[in-house]
């Protein structure tokens, strides 16, 4: 195993070119996908926790800060995904720019954004079909209801979603992608219909105090809401299923953020404009905060569109990590048996099953806001690499093949860089504890992981 061994773009391409996995998306498919991913708990959830502990109203503004950073890193992540159409994503473009070992490293952060993304958004899943059926008095025993540092012993609704996602995956991206599109539609409808009903009841008195803990503090939000973008890196994990990648990657990847961006700015507006921020730390803030208003068929059309919605975030989360480990299999960092394609449905299954597997069991057992800060810095660290190495092409590489340029990329990217560090280490150098906690585990992260690695160089060197 040669720590600083390369791809090449030729190579990358051939094998990709070569994969076996079956080319059955268009451009529409991956907006589709895109907004699957994107929009889920961060709108559903995390938009209320950010509003009621560190934003306020301004929680408009973490968001713009947060959706303004992963527009530019989008369009060098574009660059790449069309130069490099390969589902091993930033894997595979760190494998070609630095070589094996940080390659190595940078799949360990696909853990994090993607597979921990997943356990976060099963764990708001739970919350919102608890509150549902809460509202019917039907409730769960506590003990399988609340993980352990909530008084429970395993979170089983956040257990029994990812394991049916996982289900559907294995049997296919033809069946995965048509489930897909039709749970999009109704977590949109969902959406809208929160807008709806929201728009009487807006009260301009919720906005005076707009940003009742600072502007530090809307940063540190802007930060934690990156977790509600993270999806979009899971379309270029879908490269060697595209018809035309170098084409739909680029639409699917800009048309599905600038969508979300949108629609984030908006829902927050309206969810603090109707109730006090104060009354937003729920595990269901949009459908509690129309309750309040008394507006409860909307808050119920809310809460059973979110349980639609967050479903296609946790199947696009697990769809591109498995793609990504697959890739690595692939490429021999891990066991071939992992590279292997289900002779019918044409999907990497022993990644599908054992990811499914240990998503479900973090999502049964870790809180909700340890998980979604983790997976907010494990997408950071993603993006910093990303826009690196689009530089670092650009720099070496001026005349390589650009089916898509980044404009201005000397400045944009530079920006995206700059934005993804400074909210990167506003959350790990924060005082808050949990914060502190989670950049801790970030740093044993990645020493286990480059142990790992050293290891696994060790017993190579000795078997040859």
């Amino acid at each position: 195993m040669n720590f600083i061994k390369k791809k090449t773009f030729e190579s990358v391409r051939e094998t990709g070119a070569a994969s076996g996995l079956s080319k059955t998306l268009g451009a529409f498919d991956l907006i589709l996908f895109g907004l699957g991913g994107i929009i889920g708990t961060g709108v559903f959830v995390l938009t209320g926790l950010v509003a009621a502990k560190y934003s306020g109203p301004a929680v408009m503004l973490s968001y713009i800060i947060a959706g303004s950073t992963c527009i530019f890193v989008a369009l060098a992540y574009t660059e790449l995904a069309a130069m490099l159409p390969t589902s091993g994503s930033v894997y595979t473009y760190s494998y070609v720019a630095f070589g094996e070992v940080f390659a190595w490293l940078m799949g360990s952060v696909i853990i994090l954004e993607l597979g921990v993304a997943s356990s976060t958004v099963a764990s708001a899943w739970s919350g919102y079909v608890q509150g549902r059926l809460a509202a019917i008095d039907i409730y769960l025993p506590t003990f399988l209801a609340k993980v352990p540092s909530e008084g429970g012993f395993v979170n089983l609704p956040a257990f029994l979603i990812v394991a049916f996602v996982g289900g559907i995956l294995y049997l296919g991206t033809k069946d995965s992608k048509k489930l897909n599109a039709i749970l999009v539609f109704i977590k949109m409808a969902a959406i809208f219909a929160f807008m709806w009903s929201a728009a009487p009841h807006y009260d301009a008195k919720n906005w005076e105090n707009f940003m009742p803990f600072g502007l530090n503090n809307v940063i540190v939000g802007s930060s934690i809401l990156f977790f509600a973008f993270t999806g979009f890196g899971t379309i270029a994990a879908a490269a060697e299923e595209c018809r035309n990648p170098k084409r739909d990657i680029t639409i699917g990847i800009i048309g599905s953020l600038i969508i979300s961006t949108i629609i984030y700015v908006i829902v927050g507006g309206l969810a603090t404009g109707i109730v006090p921020y104060t009354e937003l730390n729920s595990t269901q803030p949009l459908a509690h905060a129309l309750t309040l208003n008394n507006s409860n068929l909307g808050s119920a059309i809310v809460a059973t569109g979110a349980i639609f919605g967050m479903t296609t975030v946790i199947m696009m989360n697990i769809y591109g990590i498995s793609r990504i480990f697959y890739v690595i299999a692939r490429d021999g960092l891990l066991p071939k048996t992992l590279a292997k394609l289900h002779p019918k449905f044409d999907s990497p299954y022993i990644t599908i099953a054992i990811f499914t597997f240990l998503i479900a069991l973090l999502g049964a057992v870790c809180p909700f806001e340890i998980l979604s800060q983790l997976s907010s810095m494990g997408a950071l660290i993603d993006y910093m690499v990303v826009v690196l190495i689009v530089l670092l092409f650009r720099i070496k590489l001026p005349e390589a093949n650009r089916p898509f340029r980044c404009p201005a990329v000397f400045v944009v990217a530079p920006i995206a860089f700059i934005a993804s560090t400074y909210l990167l280490f506003k959350q790990i150098l924060d005082v808050n504890y949990e914060l502190l906690f989670t950049g801790k585990v970030i740093i044993y992260w990645f020493s286990v992981t480059l142990i790992l690695y050293i290891i696994r160089a060790m017993v190579l060197k000795k078997q040859s």
